[in-house]
């Protein structure tokens, strides 16, 4: 399955993504159980995790060139939610 891809995203919360998708679905994605890997523990700084872009082509949220998530992982791992 190719999931759509990202129009835009922001974060709700501390720990709390809400990502767009084409075709108008948008999911609520909980970045908590990646904070544990050295990669993703910057996102523990609010200030950070609030400056989330999309990457062009929509193929992933990021946060400079170093800490990214696929749209394969926000669309499988994230909750559905209405607009």
């Amino acid at each position: 399955m190719h999931p759509p891809k990202i129009t835009a995203a922001k974060a709700v919360t501390d720990r709390i993504l809400y990502v767009e998708f084409a075709g108008g679905e948008a999911r609520r994605y909980d970045i908590s159980a990646l904070l544990a890997r050295e990669m993703f523990a910057p996102l523990k700084n609010p200030a950070l995790f609030k400056a989330v872009t999309v990457e062009p082509g929509g193929y992933a949220v990021s946060w400079g060139k170093e800490i990214d998530i696929s749209e394969y992982e926000l669309w499988r791992g994230g909750e559905p939610v209405e607009k």
